[in-house]
């Protein structure tokens, strides 16, 4: 029997009148530079790095390879989702593709520029819902005009305003879930030719998932790709038609998303 976790064989390319390229990684290395002792805060390790450094005053630094020759090639209308154990390199391959974050090696392409949206997604804290909405579409370049047309829809989507008037409020008033609803709403108000999603749906409830999902396939039929960073492998199973899967950094497995869920959970269960 073939080993599940191998990685799968390339897929041949259809014709490219049925299959559009959005984003090409071909061969992505991604190395962090990490500043500090190794060891915690009250451990004798630390303690002896701080009094050399009394002497030496430059810190510690060590090379982190969190993404290891990443190669794929996504798809118009295509929802890819990202798996893998913490720290596997699943969003700091999103970071790399949207081009907030510098590739030491390897080369992205991308159509248009590539929307990322996470749970630490930017919002004002101090400025109501209301008016981040507002600022969230300008820096998607929406006009004022749509996004007046779009803006009941918004908060109604979010469902901030289920339990009171929250969208005049500020939004450090608001739960993390709450902010992370109203942050995929905002993104979920535009086309977008690619748009990245990572863990920006785990913190909704059971119905805003399922509206979360049916305007990710509206999304895709518009011609957009969708690609979901997330820890719930039926996310990934209800939502993406493809899925990759990192660990420590390279590519495990690339396909059907069923499948590679499949092995990726029999890979966490030891079988």
């Amino acid at each position: 029997m073939a080993d599940p976790t191998a990685p799968t064989p390339a897929r041949p390319a259809a014709p490219a009148a049925t299959r559009v390229p959005t984003v090409i990684a071909e061969e992505v290395h991604v190395v962090y530079r990490v500043h500090g002792a190794a060891g915690g805060r009250g451990s004798a390790t630390a303690a002896l790095g701080r009094i050399l450094r009394r002497k030496d005053p430059r810190p510690p630094a060590r090379e982190v390879h969190a993404v290891r020759g990443v190669s794929f090639t996504a798809y118009k209308g295509e929802a890819i989702g990202l798996i893998g154990s913490n720290g596997s390199g699943k969003s700091t391959l999103l970071r790399a593709v949207a081009g907030l974050q510098p590739v030491a090696s390897g080369r992205v392409w991308s159509q248009g520029q590539p929307s990322l949206l996470g749970v630490n997604a930017a919002l004002m804290n101090d400025l109501t819902g209301e008016r981040n909405v507002i600022l969230g579409g300008l820096a998607m370049g929406m006009t004022r005009q749509r996004i007046r047309d779009r803006y009941a829809e918004i908060v109604d989507f979010s469902g901030v305003n289920e339990k009171g008037d929250f969208i005049s409020l500020p939004m450090r008033t608001y739960s993390s879930g709450m902010a992370a609803r109203l942050r995929f709403s905002i993104a979920a108000a535009k086309n977008h030719d690619v748009l990245m999603i990572d863990e920006a749906l785990a913190t909704g409830d059971a119905r805003f998932q399922r509206r979360s999902q049916a305007r990710i396939e509206e999304l895709r039929k518009e011609a957009g790709t969708v690609f979901l960073v997330s820890h719930g492998i039926g996310t990934i199973r209800e939502t993406c038609d493809r899925a990759i899967w990192l660990e420590r950094g390279e590519l495990r497995m690339d396909g059907p998303a069923a499948e590679v869920c499949d092995a990726y959970e029999a890979f966490t269960r030891g079988g």
